[in-house]
């Protein structure tokens, strides 16, 4: 750290994983950080997301490794199944990257510790705040997501398209799950789930559809149409389902990478700048590798907009590939077919010959330190 932030005002619009994260990387370095978002309260009612080696380098950095671990799960596989259960292949995590940190956590829980790290550092989070006029700010943050203002006063208006998938999100009770996330592979749907702290475990499921659903994820939805697009799917998946008391569904979109993340007073970082499909498990992973870079970045220059233009030259060639990596997955997870059998055959091939070529497909995402390539 230089002390090139310190006491530099940094205003952040949106108190999400984004948001937030930012505002504790930058008052770290001596920034004085105003969190605006527009809700009453900092709550995130959400479901389970996947923390990776890449995003809890950061968040180690940070010092929040502890508090994440408290109300979080190591994840110790991945096992690809298909849609009868039976197995495709099972991913060793642990084996392939003995003493990677892969977390499991419920994302309110992730929320409630990064809003207690803003907090106690000083952050000044200021709630009930109108962001769709945007403050006349020396540095402004945008971290308000999808449908960002700060991206929209950057790019101007942009029309996401839907990619014909539907999904529902869930959680159900699970006391005594394996610590392992489970992909159920079937032609034209998929479902992943896999376990919370406090006994809980997360579903998303995933369905092509023709039918236009209103983007974001509040809509709630009657739990017999999940049941329905399923009810062929064995293994544990009809004992998970029934118990589905109350399920979000929400319309799948495609969002271009931003094309302008910056312009010396404005920038954007996660959903504002790189929205993604649900299919790399990196949406928030990108976030904190985001806020991080953008922190260090400001840190290191005296000039703000060789800083800001540094970050958006750092971040955005590797969010597009993230962004492309889970488009292809949307596609791989519901093959039909010939296409599906041949596919099945080659990971259960590999699986047995070579697991770790599996695993190694992946390694440019895992492997990724943003504290090193920023410090």
């Amino acid at each position: 750290m230089t002390g090139m932030l310190r006491s530099r005002p940094v205003t952040i619009v949106g108190g999400g994983v984004a948001g937030l994260t930012a505002a504790i990387a930058l008052r770290r370095r001596g920034a004085e950080v105003a969190v605006l978002e527009r809700a009453p309260a900092i709550a995130e009612v959400g479901a389970g997301l996947q923390l990776s080696p890449n995003a809890m380098r950061v968040l180690d950095a940070l010092g929040l490794g502890p508090a994440i671990d408290a109300v979080s799960l190591p994840s110790r596989a991945v096992r690809l199944r298909d849609a009868s259960g039976s197995d495709v292949v099972r991913l060793d995590m642990d084996g392939h990257r003995p003493g990677a940190r892969f977390r499991l956590i419920h994302r309110a829980r992730l929320i409630e510790v990064l809003e207690q790290a803003a907090a106690s550092a000083g952050v000044r989070i200021e709630l009930g705040r109108d962001i769709a006029a945007l403050p006349d700010a020396p540095l402004l943050i945008g971290a308000d997501g999808l449908h960002s203002h700060v991206r929209a006063s950057l790019n101007g208006r942009e029309v996401p398209f839907f990619t014909g998938q539907t999904a529902w999100r869930a959680v159900i009770d699970d006391e005594n799950a394996v610590p392992e996330a489970q992909v159920f592979m079937g032609p034209g749907r998929h479902l992943v789930s896999y376990p919370l702290a406090g006994g809980l475990r997360n579903i998303v499921a995933v369905l092509e559809t023709r039918e236009w659903q209103d983007e974001g994820w509040s809509r709630p939805d009657d739990p017999a149409n999940l049941h329905a697009a399923f009810a062929g799917f064995g293994g544990p998946v009809p004992g998970w389902l029934a118990q589905v008391k109350a399920v979000h569904v929400w319309g799948l979109f495609r969002h271009e990478v931003a094309s302008r993340w910056q312009d010396g007073r404005r920038a954007i970082l996660g959903d504002a700048a790189h929205p993604t499909l649900p299919f790399m498990a990196q949406g928030a992973c990108m976030a904190i590798e985001d806020a991080w870079t953008l922190a260090a970045c400001l840190d290191a220059a005296p000039d703000q907009q060789a800083a800001l233009a540094r970050y958006e030259n750092l971040r955005k060639p590797r969010a597009a590939k993230i962004v492309a990596a889970a488009n292809a997955n949307a596609r791989n997870y519901h093959l039909t077919g010939a296409r599906r059998l041949a596919a099945h055959a080659a990971l259960r091939l590999g699986g047995r010959i070579a697991p770790g070529a599996v695993l190694s497909r992946f390694d440019w995402i895992y492997d990724f330190d943003p504290v090193a390539e920023t410090p």
